[in-house]
């Protein structure tokens, strides 16, 4: 039986974020004689979905090995919010600064120079909040994919729109009896089962599961981290979005929206790009998106 034949360097990397949460990241680089030559190359820093790095198809899966092919390096890590943190009351929306403070430290110590970052979707929200909070020393961009206007208001609007069992608001309400005056110091959290949330039926593919205080912080209406428009313009470094044309989930307006707001604050460092023949995820479109993302480097590294 032959061996499996890596084309590139790919390490597992285990690293703490400060308040002890565990982060798992892939990083895939090219194979270089000289390390300085690897690390002057851009890397990529990807932020994922709902559902993390290691289960998801689409972007977080295709887009590391689609770079390399570019002579381009790539880091994904999963974050407190990936695979079932909603779920286990681990993934608090807030707290997700500090998987990218970690990610960034870690690329910075490794001494990569040319760091540019990525969010995907759910993902776009966590980088926006993170970047409109933070310095961006080695950060020559970012790109947002597939961003919502705000990602509270849509968890409302998607579930409204379906008829979710429980509504939005006596999800609201249940959340603020249990979680009191301080949600997030509340231990007082629960699981439950919203049907009829994201589909037409009552069917898993159609529900979604949360607990009190994660949906409290991500989808509640004093979400205030996860509403993106509120916080991007305080961000000063270039940003890059992508949305496909057929996305059902993001209005075509909702990154131009975003984009006018930041240039407002006078960054002219700001593009938005619709990827035809793509829905919400971007690499449905491979060559229009790789194409973009290698500009962006090309026009901004050092």
């Amino acid at each position: 039986m032959g061996k499996l034949k890596l084309h590139e360097h790919q390490s597992l990397v285990r690293f703490r974020a400060k308040d002890g949460f565990e982060i798992v990241g892939l990083l895939i680089t090219k194979e270089h004689q000289k390390k300085k030559e690897m690390l002057d190359v851009p890397i990529l820093l990807q932020i994922h979905g709902l559902l993390g790095h290691f289960l998801s198809g689409g972007t977080p899966r295709l887009l590391p090995h689609a770079l390399l092919k570019e002579g381009f390096s790539s880091f994904s890590i999963n974050t407190r919010l990936a695979f079932a943190g909603q779920m286990t009351g681990k993934g608090v929306f807030e707290d997700t600064v500090n998987d990218i403070d970690a990610a960034v430290q870690f690329l910075e110590q490794e001494g990569f120079k040319n760091i540019y970052i990525l969010g995907y979707s759910l993902g776009a929200a966590m980088l926006v909040n993170w970047a409109a909070n933070r310095e961006h020393k080695n950060i020559k961009g970012i790109i947002l994919e597939s961003s919502h206007y705000s990602i509270a208001d849509w968890w409302r609007r998607t579930f409204n729109k379906w008829g979710s069992d429980p509504t939005y608001n006596q999800i609201y309400d249940e959340a603020k009896k249990k979680l009191g005056d301080d949600p997030y110091n509340n231990p007082n959290d629960e699981l439950f089962a919203v049907y009829q949330s994201r589909g037409p039926d009552r069917t898993p593919r159609s529900s979604e599961i949360f607990t009190y205080k994660t949906w409290w912080f991500m989808a509640g209406p004093q979400a205030d981290s996860a509403i993106v428009h509120k916080h991007i313009d305080k961000i000063k470094i270039p940003i890059l979005f992508l949305r496909g044309e057929y996305d059902p989930d993001v209005a075509p307006e909702e990154p131009d929206k975003l984009a006018e707001i930041v240039k407002e604050t006078g960054n002219k460092h700001v593009k938005v790009s619709q990827l035809s023949n793509a829905k919400h995820d971007c690499m449905a479109n491979p060559k229009q998106m790789i194409g973009e993302i290698v500009d962006m480097f090309k026009k901004f590294s050092v």
